[in-house]
């Protein structure tokens, strides 16, 4: 099976998203080494940027794997003095991919050609690109929908492209409203039909359906799947390659990379995201952080005698990891997974377990909420069995704040003293509000000690009032969560001032970090 990934050509028309040429960079590197056969990276006839990357690109291995993205010919242009081509061959990549309209309306109304033309414009196209040595992907825009209205026009597209020379034929549903069975009923045909080439799908999630569709697509014979890896894309979306590979590859046995590259599926979806500044779904099939998080207690139980009766598919096999989260419905289960990550021997109903439990209860009852604050609540395990060390200690802190009241920006400053193995280091920093500041601040002073602290960011921030009938004297909880890149992980803070619960999520974020560092660099040297 061939992936295409289009992250970085329509998934670079999303909403918000906005990526530079060291971005694109990256982000190719990463499809190309989780195994990608072809990674759609950009027009260059449309912007300066796709053009700047591709000629940037031509130094990194995975070159070989790029495919510039462009429209057939303007009508009346012939193909040599067509600078949209032009620019697809003076890329340099070993293939194309070229839009054109395989649907009746779209031909005489959009573009303003007859039919004929339209066909005379493909043929063109494709004959010229592929005289010039090129692998010529037929990217049939708004196919099902014109289909629908006039079938035998939607498929002499494909005959006039597939007869010029294209390598595979991709049948889009541009507008994503096509249902499944309609995408495997035509998907079918069109394997019947143009039987001399490849055929793919390009399936939009305007409907919700963008990766059944495409899976109907693979069942019915296509063996070309365009999408983005995380989903993202013009409007709602295109098809979730996070999603369709591991279904092709691990239920329908269609390989789509190498099969020992499955396990990097979260990594490289959770990289895409983080390089694309956007945050990824944390109950994303597969790759989101909930993907195989579980809260019953009856199902806790379950995937502790065996996983399957919860889960369709081991966590690991795409390189993801099971949770257990800890609630009043929880259980003891749960908290004693939690235990046993630190003393396998602990025991079930022991007393150990039995105090760390009511502490938890407690703390639950004061606001406290660890189900979305694992990093919060492992640093909780490790205090009660022994297991922790501090790694600073944040002396005192002082907030000023600053507010205009006609206009302006309001600003806060932070001053804290922290101390590491008795050396103490006093900082001040600023920001834009007084958690932001102390925020600052704190990294600030630590990141001496601790230089690996400057790739964390916070990346998401949430306050929730506990008690509205105490109005502004009310408890607060403070979820924090904090992201080095690569992983990411949440922590708690309660209290009825703002920033002191702020301070304790902050605090824990940052111990949370500098403990796991601590152990994966041991486990590296070991």
């Amino acid at each position: 099976m061939q992936i295409l990934d289009s992250t970085l050509r329509d998934g670079a028309q999303a909403e918000g998203i906005s990526f530079s040429v060291e971005d694109k960079i990256k982000i190719a590197r990463a499809l190309w080494e989780f195994g990608i056969t072809f990674i759609e990276a950009g027009n260059p006839g449309s912007n300066q940027k796709d053009a700047d990357f591709f000629f940037k690109a031509k130094k990194e291995p995975f070159f070989s794997s790029l495919c510039a993205f462009g429209s057939t010919r303007r009508k009346g242009v012939k193909p040599d003095d067509d600078k949209g081509l032009s620019a697809l061959i003076d890329v340099g990549t070993e293939t194309v991919c070229v839009f054109g309209k395989s649907w009746d309306f779209h031909a005489e109304k959009i573009l303003g050609v007859s039919l004929d033309e339209n066909l005379e414009i493909i043929e063109d196209t494709v004959k010229f690109l592929v005289s010039k040595g090129k692998n010529v992907i037929f990217d049939a825009e708004h196919f099902f929908d014109g289909y629908k209205v006039n079938p035998d026009y939607a498929l002499s597209t494909l005959e006039v492209a597939s007869n010029a020379g294209a390598c595979c034929v991709c049948l889009c549903d541009t507008n994503g409203g096509t249902f499944p069975h309609e995408i495997y009923e035509t998907v079918k045909k069109v394997c019947e039909t143009v039987s001399v080439v490849r055929v793919g799908v390009h399936c939009h999630n305007d409907g919700g359906m963008a990766v059944a569709n495409s899976i109907e697509a693979a069942r019915a014979g296509a063996t070309h799947i365009q999408g983005t890896f995380t989903g993202f894309g013009e409007r709602t979306g295109n098809a979730c390659l996070a999603s369709i590979i591991p279904n092709l590859q691990l239920k329908l046995n269609m390989l789509c990379v190498p099969d020992k590259n499955i396990k990097k599926l979260t990594e490289t979806a959770r990289f895409v995201s983080e390089v694309a500044n956007i945050k990824l779904n944390r109950r994303e099939p597969f790759v989101g952080k909930s993907a195989f998080a579980h809260k019953g207690g009856m199902h806790i139980d379950g995937v502790a005698k065996a996983s399957e009766s919860f889960e369709h598919i081991p966590p690991e096999t795409v390189g993801n990891e099971r949770r257990i989260l800890t609630s009043e419905v929880a259980g003891r289960g749960a908290i004693l997974d939690k235990i046993r990550k630190f003393n396998p021997s602990a025991q079930k109903g022991s007393a150990e377990t039995e105090q760390l439990i009511e502490q938890i209860k407690t703390m639950e009852n004061d606001g406290y909420q660890f189900e979305a604050a694992e990093g919060s609540l492992e640093l909780l395990v490790r205090k009660h069995m022994g297991k922790y060390k501090p790694l600073f200690e944040l002396e005192n802190f002082k907030i000023i704040g600053e507010q205009t009241i006609k206009g302006g920006k309001a600003s806060s400053s932070a001053m804290i003293k922290v101390t590491v193995d008795g050396k103490e280091e006093i900082t001040a920093a600023e920001g834009d509000g007084p958690v932001n500041a102390l925020d600052i601040a704190l990294r600030k002073a630590l990141e001496g000690f601790y230089p690996n602290l400057k790739r964390v960011n916070l990346t998401d921030y949430k306050v929730r009032v506990l008690d509205g009938s105490n109005t502004t004297a009310s408890k607060v909880r403070v979820l924090i969560e904090s992201s080095d890149g690569i992983n990411s992980w949440t922590t708690v803070g309660v209290s009825s001032d703002i920033i002191e619960a702020s301070r304790i999520a902050l605090a824990d974020s940052i111990e949370y970090k500098l403990i796991r560092d601590i152990e994966d660099k041991y486990k590296a040297y070991l």
